[in-house]
């Protein structure tokens, strides 16, 4: 198991992991459609979508973290 200490890391790479699937999908799917080949161009997009959403997610939360604490409430 691994340590609690690296959940929100492990978080933050979950989530660049699916939302770079998901949005790298469709954006190639609206681009090019569903046509013969959409793998090979889902996957190469994909490639590129992952790291720049994991370097997103690293460099944003730090930054937005502490904007949500100020606007959410405190119940």
């Amino acid at each position: 198991m691994i340590s609690k200490k690296y959940a929100q890391p492990l978080f933050m790479i979950f989530m660049s992991f699916g939302m770079s699937v998901i949005m790298s999908g469709v954006v190639v799917a609206v681009n090019t459609s569903l046509s013969d080949g959409f793998f090979d161009r889902w996957f190469y997009s994909w490639m590129f979508a992952f790291p720049v959403a994991l370097i997103a997610a690293f460099t944003m939360a730090p930054l937005m973290r502490p904007l949500v604490n100020k606007i959410a409430s405190k119940d």
